[in-house]
C-alpha cells in the first residue's frame, strides 16, 4: 500500500511493507510496523504535516542506527533501498555495505559507544 498515493522515501524500507490504516479518537493513522523490533509508529493523516516521514526517521535511526538512514538516504528510492536489503541476506551482514553498491558511495563507519537509546 501506497501512503498519501506514493512510496518513494527510502526510509520506508525500514518498515514492513503492509501497513494498518486506523483511526485513533476520531483521526485517521496509517501504522507502521518496525522490520527490526515490530513496534508501531503512526503518521496521522488529517494533520498539516500528514506526508512527512519524521516519526519514521526518528524510529529508524533509533532501531537500525543513523548510519544505515543514512546509507538508504542515498539510495534514493525504496524500490532501490529494497533491492540492497533482500540482497543483504542475512540480518549479521551490515547494512551499510547492503547499501554501499547502489548508492556508489563510500562506506562509513563509526566507533563511538552506542547511546544507551541506541544499545537497547
Amino acid at each position: 500500500m501506497k501512503p498519501n498515493g506514493h512510496l518513494t522515501d527510502a526510509i520506508y524500507v525500514f518498515f514492513k511493507e503492509t501497513l494498518s490504516i486506523t483511526y485513533i479518537k476520531g483521526h485517521r493513522v496509517h501504522e507502521f510496523e518496525c522490520a527490526a523490533n515490530g513496534r508501531i509508529v503512526c503518521c496521522y493523516l488529517d494533520t498539516g504535516d500528514a506526508k512527512s516521514t519524521g516519526n519514521l526517521r526518528k524510529h529508524a535511526k533509533i532501531s537500525w542506527g543513523k548510519d544505515a538512514v543514512a546509507a538508504a538516504d542515498d539510495t534514493r528510492n525504496v524500490q532501490t533501498a529494497c533491492e540492497a536489503l533482500r540482497k543483504m541476506g542475512s540480518r549479521n551482514s551490515s547494512i551499510t555495505d547492503a547499501f554501499e553498491w547502489v548508492s556508489k558511495g563510500k562506506v562509513m563507519y563509526s566507533h563511538n559507544q552506542h547511546t544507551a537509546a541506541e544499545a537497547w
